[in-house]
């Protein structure tokens, strides 16, 4: 899937046949974010995997909506605090498209929602579910949301990549990362 040309990140309006110096395009933070995101995300789709990788989860893609409501809405402005995570959880982020994204906590306490499409291949022990899913990420990732649900009111949470990998392996759902 092309998700930059399939999920355009705003109105890039020219009027017709003006010809203009080249501009620096002014555009949000989280635009800025979005769009290296995406670039970042083509690279990544170029990687091919061999076994045990059997399936690829890109949340960034199939959870566009979401996601894209969630860098808008809370990538504005300096952040103190950066929370990084490589293993998007196949309870949350690989089902809201949000960064260490507990289903309740995205819908219930960010306000997040919007549309989550299925994934191209899904693992028969991993259905995306979106919003709607009734698991819950592990307790560590739900205490961790209370934690800074109780000392911050601001803060970024970005995942360092962003595609599940759910492997064919003895235990299925079992993740790989890069």
């Amino acid at each position: 899937m092309a998700v930059p040309q399939a999920f355009p990140l705003g109105p890039l309006w020219e009027p017709a046949g003006v010809l203009m110096e080249p501009q620096p395009c002014p555009q949000s933070l989280a635009e800025g974010f979005l769009e290296e995101e995406l670039r970042l995300n083509a690279e990544l789709n170029q990687l091919q995997f061999s076994e045990p990788v059997g399936i690829i989860y890109n949340p960034v893609e199939y959870a566009w909506e979401p996601h894209r409501s969630y860098v808008t809405r809370y990538c504005q402005g300096p952040k103190e605090v950066l929370f990084l995570g490589m293993n998007p959880g196949p309870f949350g982020m690989a089902q809201t498209g949000v960064p260490f994204g507990e289903v309740s906590v995205v819908r219930d306490w960010l306000g997040i929602c919007g549309p989550v499409q299925t994934p191209p291949q899904e693992h028969p022990k991993r259905p995306i579910l979106g919003l709607e899913c009734p698991q819950s990420e592990t307790r560590t990732t739900h205490g961790t949301w209370m934690l800074r649900m109780n000392l911050w009111k601001t803060g970024w949470i970005g995942e360092r990549i962003q595609c599940g990998r759910v492997g064919k392996v003895r235990r299925p759902g079992v993740s790989f990362q890069l």
